[in-house]
């Protein structure tokens, strides 16, 4: 019976490693995903105006999040290398700096959109009752920034450890809790009141509040070989995550700025057109559950690829996980293809808003294997330490492409909502092209983190 080197597994192994990776993590980005469909469902029978507050609400505030959801992708970049260098007190360093840079950052998060809610609603193109609620509905959710942000920064370090499943059932956690409270507040059952909005976001914030002091609490104790104890600082490790961390940090204010401008031109269309245009997002966000699970995927295992000095076993990981990917979002498109309006229709039932719906979820479906490769090759890259790449080729596409073409197609062609998603596939086909470009040359290989 021959015996398969360690270094250079089986394929059938290599396609095990990276489903037990994929898998949890594309149930985890479902279940974060869940929690503003669930959102969005609640408030949809409210209205046009509460629909779009909420949608507005949900962009400005992932914006917010940008700092610490970027110190989570230089925690897990070194987080696996080190363990792939099987240096476990290393790995502990990671994860006592990364969540103190967290905290700071989710502080520093929490006060600025409190101050400043109304403000960036009114950037977004809110007004009347849709401007009321979506400041009402991002100051109570913005509470919790500091503590949530556990999840994001403590489930990239599980996830660089190789741990996928914990952030899953923390996100499981997540849910219930929202889903609960949400519901009860939103429509006022029993001896609660009826908060609308409100509602929705007291449900987010508390089950987020939650999953943030789990998160923290098993890190405390200990979980998949990490532990969180507290040293004093670490310069050379708060400066290994912040170099991985700031690049993409950068890279996500670039592109959610620019998509917060991308939305403005939107939302100036109309209600009814932003209200088609949000559920189509929500209907999109489905495929991203594979796409992020084999990005988190391709992350780890380059990560501790190079961590081992195995730059072959990181390629072939990161390939692997393309492959895989696009496989199941390709299935995903064709679903979006044939059914476009009954998944439209499972989030409103305006008739208007489902027309204007349909054509673009069609669109969207037809270029889902690039989107597999604009996620996975992003992600193979940031496990590399590579965040500059990511972050020149996502800044350019939003910047050079998807807004000026948009306006183009607005306010030249007259085309509509169905022009700007016409833009929205060439986007992520050009980013997917060219992401895969930067990867094949392998620069990656040579990185140090």
């Amino acid at each position: 019976m021959t015996t398969v080197p360690p270094s250079q597994p089986s394929s059938w192994h290599r396609t095990q490693r990276v489903l037990l990776l994929a898998m949890p993590s594309a149930g985890e980005m479902l279940l974060g995903m869940l929690v503003g469909l669930v959102n969005t469902y609640l408030v949809g029978h409210l209205g046009a105006a509460s629909l779009t507050a909420v949608g507005l609400g949900v962009q400005v505030s992932m914006a917010a999040m940008v700092l610490f959801s970027a110190v989570g992708t230089g925690a897990t970049a070194v987080t696996a290398r080190m363990v792939g260098a099987e240096d476990v007190k290393g790995a502990n360093r990671v994860v006592a700096q990364s969540v103190l840079i967290a905290f700071l950052c989710g502080v520093v998060s929490s006060l600025g959109l409190f101050i400043f809610a109304e403000p960036a609603m009114v950037i977004m193109g809110a007004t009347g009752e849709s401007l009321t609620q979506g400041v009402v509905y991002l100051r109570i959710i913005c509470i919790v920034f500091p503590i949530s942000s556990m999840i994001f920064v403590g489930g990239a370090c599980l996830r660089g450890a190789g741990d996928t499943r914990t952030p899953l059932l923390v996100m499981a956690v997540v849910n219930v809790l929202n889903i609960v409270v949400a519901w009860v507040l939103v429509e006022g059952i029993g001896p609660f009141p009826a908060l609308g909005v409100a509602g929705a976001a007291y449900g987010s914030a508390l089950s987020r509040f939650l999953g943030g002091l789990i998160v923290f609490a098993l890190l405390l104790r200990g979980r998949s070989g990490l532990r969180l104890r507290w040293r004093g600082l670490d310069r050379e490790i708060m400066w290994r995550i912040l170099r991985v961390g700031l690049p993409a940090s950068l890279d996500q204010l670039i592109f959610r700025f620019g998509s917060l401008v991308w939305i403005r031109i939107v939302a100036s269309l109309g209600t009814v057109a932003f209200a088609a245009h949000q559920i189509v997002l929500n209907g999109e966000s489905i495929s991203f559950m594979p796409g992020w699970g084999f990005a988190v995927a391709a992350t780890t295992l380059v990560g501790q690829g190079l961590g081992a000095r195995d730059h072959v076993r990181a390629e072939k990981d990161a390939l692997l996980a393309f492959y895989i990917s696009a496989v199941f979002m390709s299935i995903m498109g064709v679903i979006f293809f044939l059914f476009p309006a009954q998944i439209v229709s499972l989030f409103t039932d305006d008739a208007d808003v489902i027309a204007m719906g349909t054509l673009p979820l069609r669109l969207i479906g037809l270029v889902q294997p690039f989107l597999a490769a604009m996620m996975v090759f992003s992600g193979s890259l940031r496990g590399a330490g590579d965040t500059l790449t990511p972050m020149l080729v996502n800044g350019a596409s939003v910047w050079l492409l998807r807004i000026p073409l948009s306006l183009i197609v607005i306010e030249w062609f007259e085309w509509g909502l169905t022009g700007v998603w016409m833009v929205m596939a060439l986007d992520l086909t050009v980013r997917g092209v060219v992401l895969f470009g930067q990867f094949h040359r392998g620069r990656w290989k040579t990185i140090e983190v």
